[in-house]
C-alpha cells in the first residue's frame, strides 16, 4: 500500500468524517450479515447468511456483550465455528466497535496460514473492512494487521511470551484442544489469555473455541453428572466448557412439539444383509425421545429455525420460551452436537461411523472411531479398551486345553517377539490364524540366560545384551532357527516367519542390536529379523519403517541410516491389543492362551491401564508379555508381513494352509539347518532353504 496525498483540509476532513459518527448499534450477527462477503467456491459464495447456521448467532453475540468476560463453544468441525466465533469477532472489531485483538493459533505456522488464508481473503472480499486498513506498507504484515481506526489484530501462538506482556482487549484462542494444557510452566492458555484482558474491565473478552480430542479421565466410570448439562471430566474445552453457564442447542420435534438436544444416538437407520455403509445412510431418520416420531433429514431445517440455546438447570416449554433461572457466571459457554452442525448431513455422519466402526472391528484399531466422535460429532470418545477392569484370574479362567508348545490347528504362520533384559532376553512365541481381523494364539514363553562365554570354573556365564555382541548370537539359535510340532502327530515341523527384537533397553543395547543386524544381514539371515521401536506419538501409523541416524554418516551414529528398525505406535497398538483380549470369538481378533502358560504371562498381560494420555505401566507389576504381545500385532500389520491384506483362500507360500506351506517340513524331511547347541551354523545353507 501507498501513503495517501491530500490536496487540501476539506479533502482530509471528508476522508475522516467516517470516524467522527457515532458507532453502530449493530450486533456481532448483525454485523456479519451487512458487511460480510463470503467467497468460497464450491462452498458458499454471497453475503453472510444468519439462517444458514442460526445456532451461531447467540455465541456471536455473546462477544460483543459487556455481560460476559468470556466465550467457550465446543463442536464438531463444519459447523460454521471458524466463521462464526473467529472471522465474524474480527469483522466486528474492525468495522463496528474497535478494540485491540489477538487471535492466537496452535502453532506458528498455522498462525500464518489464518493470516493469509482467512483474514487477507476478508479483506479482499468485504470491501468494508479491506477499506479500513492502514493505507501503509507496513501496516498488513502476516502477523500484525493495522487499521484506520486505531485498532491492531495480532495473530499469534501459545508461548509465554506470545500470552504475557501487554494488555490487549480482546483474545481469541483457535483449535484450544491442539495446543498444550500447560503453556512453559505458566498454567492453561485460556487463563494466560484472560490476564491480558483484566484492564479492560467489562469490555474485555477471551474466547476459546475447539472440537474436543482430550480423553474422559477413567473413561467415565466413576464420573456422575452434577448437573444436566455437566461435561464428561476431560481437559482442553470441555473442562473449560464446565467453567461457564454450559448451553446446549436444543430444537422442537415436529410431532410434538417438545424440545430435546439432538444426538448421535437418537439416529435410526435400516440394515440389511448384503447392504453398503452408504446404502444404509440413506434410510437415516431422527426419533423423537418424547413420543418416538420420526423425523427426515429434510426436517432438520426447520428445527433448526426454531432451535434455543438452553443454559444448565433451564428448560424450553413446547412454545419455545425458556424457563429457569440462569446461572450466575462471567464465562459463556455452549456445546454444540454434531447431528446440528449445517455443512454435514446425517446421511454423511451415519457413513463416516459406519466405516470407522468396520475398521474398528477388523483391525481393533479405535483412532478412526475416537476422530469421528471428537471430530464429527463433537464429543469426547470413550475408549473400548478398558483394561482396569481385567484381571489376570479372568484371562486364566478362559485359557485354553491346548497342547503344551504345539501348532494348535489352524495356525498359518509363526511370529517371534523378543524382549531385552539387563541380563536374558525374554521371548513369546506366536500363531497367526486366518480372521477378520486376524486370530493370535500363544504357543511358547522361554527366556535365553546362559551365553558360550564361561567363567574360571567352566560355568556358563549370563548374557549380557548390552555388552557382549557375540551374546546375541544365542539368538540365531534358541529363536531364529526354532521350529515347533504341528499338532496332528504327524511329526511335521513349522519354523518362524518373523522374529522381532526391542533395540532399547539398558545403555549399549541398541548399538549391539544394530551390530547384530548388521551379522545377519552378511550372513542373510535378517530377512527372518527385524528390530522393533515403540513410539507414542499421537498421529503416527500403527507402524513404519524407519532408518535411525539416516541423515549422519559420522562414526559416532549408531545406525547411519542403514539398520532398518520397525516403529510402532504403542498406544494405538496396546489399544488393538486390548480389545483382542476382551474378544471370544473365533475368527474376530481373539487372542488364545493356552492354559499351560506360567502365571507370569496372565499377570503382565494386565500390567498396563489406559490413562489421560496412553498406557501406563502399574510400578512394580512386570509387563514383558504386554509388551511383546503389541510388538506381534505390531509386526502382522505392518508392510514386513501386511497380515490385514491377505487374501486368505489364495496366500503367499508361508500363509498356506499346512500340507501346501513352505514353513512345513515332513517328519522325514531333511533337516534344513542345525540347532545343536555344539553345532557350527551353516548360514550358506540356511539362506538357500529361505529363498
Amino acid at each position: 500500500m501507498t501513503t495517501k496525498n491530500y490536496e487540501s483540509v476539506g479533502e482530509i476532513i471528508a476522508d475522516l468524517s467516517a470516524f467522527l459518527k457515532p458507532p453502530e448499534r449493530l450486533s456481532v450477527a448483525g454485523a456479519a450479515e451487512k458487511y460480510r462477503y463470503v467467497n468460497q467456491p464450491g462452498a458458499f459464495v454471497g453475503q453472510w447468511d444468519n439462517t444458514v447456521a442460526p445456532y451461531m448467532v447467540e455465541p456471536m453475540n455473546v462477544f460483543g456483550s459487556l455481560e460476559y468476560q468470556g466465550l467457550i463453544f465446543c463442536g464438531p468441525a463444519q459447523c460454521g465455528k471458524t466463521d462464526g466465533l473467529l472471522i465474524n469477532p474480527v469483522l466486528y472489531s474492525v468495522v463496528v466497535d474497535p478494540m485491540d485483538t489477538m487471535l492466537v493459533c496452535p502453532t506458528q505456522a498455522a498462525a500464518r496460514d489464518f493470516s493469509i488464508r482467512r483474514i487477507d481473503r476478508l479483506h479482499l472480499h468485504s470491501k468494508d473492512v479491506g477499506a479500513m486498513l492502514l493505507p501503509k506498507s507496513d501496516a498488513d504484515n502476516v502477523f500484525d494487521k493495522r487499521y484506520r481506526n486505531g485498532m491492531i489484530l495480532s495473530l499469534s501462538w501459545p508461548t509465554t511470551t506470545e500470552l504475557a506482556g501487554k494488555p490487549v482487549g480482546r483474545v481469541i484462542l483457535t483449535d484450544r484442544d491442539r495446543m498444550d494444557d500447560d503453556i512453559g510452566g505458566d498454567g492453561e492458555p485460556y487463563d494466560l489469555a484472560a490476564k491480558r484482558t483484566t484492564t479492560f474491565g467489562s469490555y474485555a473478552m477471551t474466547v476459546a473455541e475447539s472440537s474436543p480430542s482430550r480423553s474422559v479421565k477413567d473413561d467415565g466410570k466413576n464420573w456422575i453428572p452434577s448437573s444436566p448439562h455437566e461435561a464428561p471430566p476431560a481437559g482442553g474445552i470441555m473442562a473449560l466448557y464446565n467453567r461457564g453457564d454450559r448451553r446446549r442447542w436444543q430444537w422442537p420435534c415436529l410431532s410434538c412439539d417438545r424440545y430435546f438436544e439432538g444426538k448421535f444416538e437418537d439416529l435410526r437407520y435400516d440394515r440389511h444383509p448384503g447392504m453398503t455403509n452408504l446404502e444404509a445412510a440413506d434410510s437415516v431418520r431422527m426419533v423423537c425421545p418424547h413420543c418416538g416420531a420420526e423425523m427426515r433429514p429434510e426436517d432438520r431445517e426447520e428445527m433448526q429455525a426454531w432451535g434455543r440455546w438452553v443454559k444448565d438447570g433451564q428448560s424450553v416449554d413446547r412454545s419455545g420460551r425458556i424457563v429457569g433461572p440462569s446461572p450466575r457466571t462471567m464465562i459463556a459457554s455452549f456445546w454444540l452436537r454434531g447431528v446440528a452442525a449445517a455443512f454435514v448431513s446425517w446421511r454423511k455422519l451415519l457413513a463416516l461411523y459406519l466405516d470407522a466402526l468396520d475398521d474398528f472391528e477388523r483391525t481393533g484399531n479405535e483412532e478412526s472411531l475416537k476422530k469421528f466422535y471428537n471430530n464429527d460429532l463433537g464429543e469426547p470418545y470413550y475408549r473400548r479398551a478398558n483394561s482396569d477392569v481385567r484381571v489376570p484370574e479372568a484371562l486364566k479362567g478362559r485359557a485354553e486345553n491346548l497342547r503344551e508348545r504345539h501348532i494348535p490347528v489352524g495356525v498359518r504362520f509363526l511370529v517371534a517377539t523378543i524382549d531385552v533384559q539387563r541380563n536374558r532376553w525374554v521371548v513369546q512365541v506366536f500363531g497367526i490364524l486366518p480372521g477378520t481381523p486376524f486370530d493370535t494364539v500363544l504357543i511358547d514363553r522361554f527366556e535365553v540366560k546362559k551365553s558360550k562365554r564361561e567363567d574360571e570354573d567352566g560355568e556358563r556365564l549370563w548374557v549380557k545384551p548390552h555388552a557382549y555382541l557375540e551374546d546375541w548370537d544365542e539368538l540365531i539359535e534358541h529363536v531364529i532357527l526354532k521350529e515347533y510340532p504341528l499338532d496332528d502327530d504327524t511329526g511335521r515341523m513349522m519354523r518362524l516367519r518373523l522374529v522381532g527384537c526391542d533395540s532399547g533397553g539398558k545403555a549399549g543395547v541398541t548399538m549391539m542390536a544394530y551390530n547384530f543386524y548388521r551379522r545377519l544381514r552378511k550372513d542373510n539371515l535378517h530377512r527372518r529379523f527385524t528390530l522393533v521401536k515403540g513410539e507414542h506419538t499421537p498421529g503416527h501409523p500403527r507402524a513404519r519403517i524407519s532408518y535411525p541416524d539416516s541423515d549422519r554418516k559420522d562414526q559416532k551414529a549408531g545406525a547411519r541410516g542403514d539398520i532398518p528398525v520397525l516403529m510402532l505406535n504403542s498406544n494405538v497398538l496396546k489399544d488393538d491389543l486390548n480389545g483382542r483380549l476382551d474378544c471370544l470369538v473365533p475368527g474376530s481378533g481373539m487372542f488364545r492362551i493356552p492354559n499351560w502358560m506360567p502365571d507370569a504371562v496372565y499377570n503382565e498381560l494386565c500390567a498396563e491401564v489406559r490413562g489421560e494420555k496412553g498406557w501406563k505401566k502399574v510400578p512394580g507389576n512386570p509387563n514383558e508379555s504386554w509388551d511383546l504381545s503389541y510388538y506381534c500385532i505390531g509386526m502382522c500389520v505392518s508392510e514386513l508381513l501386511r497380515v490385514e491384506h491377505l487374501d486368505w483362500n489364495n496366500p503367499p507360500g508361508w500363509a498356506e494352509e499346512w500340507d501346501k506351506n513352505d514353513l512345513v517340513r515332513t517328519a522325514d524331511a531333511e533337516r534344513r539347518f542345525t540347532t545343536g547347541a555344539e553345532s557350527a551354523y551353516d548360514f550358506a545353507k540356511f539362506a538357500k532353504a529361505l529363498a
